[in-house]
């Protein structure tokens, strides 16, 4: 794992350009100003990437600076260095996926019986918000949807909203996440549904931008449209989905 510095857009120069004025000089940042600016994101980035695989508490921060110091003066990591590195950082991701499944498990053992709540075969749960049209036709894998969705993990933080974004999602059903896949076919156009996704129908131990191995995903999804490919599907049979005893 290493640090890569920010992308910046490259910008064409001015052919000629002015030499600046006293009063733009004093406006704009000085030299140090920028120094200091890109000291930070450099940090940042590095610091963002550790968040990211897990890396918050478990390191000492004197000792990261200190390395840093090392290297910018240039002392060279050795191969038994790295193997070190690459096996903290499994370690880490290990520990992370089976801290997030247990809470996935324990939060889908107390939601499962919550008023309204379904849970399927498989372990998918489902809350119905809105029914849609149910003289619809069933929708079948191989149709092409268009939703409205936000993503969220446990602790509540978003990862992913077409809300956001301002414009809704278009995809083939069988083209998502085993959990949606699932949904998708009992849903109706119109319908406004609360999943609640294992790891095991969503991405498992492997960690996604925004989402960490293990976790559960609960998405308020919206089903916009359907675009039938024309391959005749029965009708999902819903005695599969059994709600849990309240």
């Amino acid at each position: 794992m290493a640090a890569a510095a920010p992308h910046a857009g490259a910008q064409t120069p001015s052919s000629t350009p002015a030499a600046p004025s006293p009063t733009n000089s004093a406006a704009g940042p000085t030299a140090a100003q920028n120094a200091d600016q890109t000291s930070y994101l450099f940090g940042l980035t590095f610091g963002e990437q550790m968040h990211g695989v897990g890396i918050t508490e478990q390191v000492k921060m004197d000792s990261i600076v200190r390395g840093l110091k090392d290297g910018l003066q240039g002392k060279r990591s050795t191969p038994a260095d790295r193997q070190q590195v690459q096996e903290f950082v499994h370690s880490v991701l290990e520990a992370a996926v089976a801290r997030n499944q247990a809470a996935a498990k324990d939060f889908l053992a107390r939601n499962g019986h919550e008023k309204g709540v379904t849970t399927t075969t498989s372990g998918l749960e489902y809350k119905v918000i809105l029914p849609g049209d149910r003289k619809a036709a069933a929708v079948a894998p191989t149709d092409a949807v268009t939703v409205q969705y936000r993503g969220k993990l446990l602790d509540g933080s978003e990862f992913d909203s077409s809300y956001a974004r301002g414009t809704p999602a278009s995809f083939t059903v069988n083209g998502v996440i085993p959990g949606w896949q699932e949904a998708l076919v009992l849903m109706k156009p119109g319908a406004k549904w609360q999943l609640f996704v294992p790891p095991e129908l969503a991405y498992g131990a492997t960690p996604k931008p925004g989402i960490p191995g293990g976790s559960l995903l609960i998405f308020d999804v919206e089903l916009v449209s359907v675009k039938s490919s024309g391959a005749q599907t029965p009708a999902p049979e819903h005695s599969e989905a059994k709600p849990k005893s309240k």
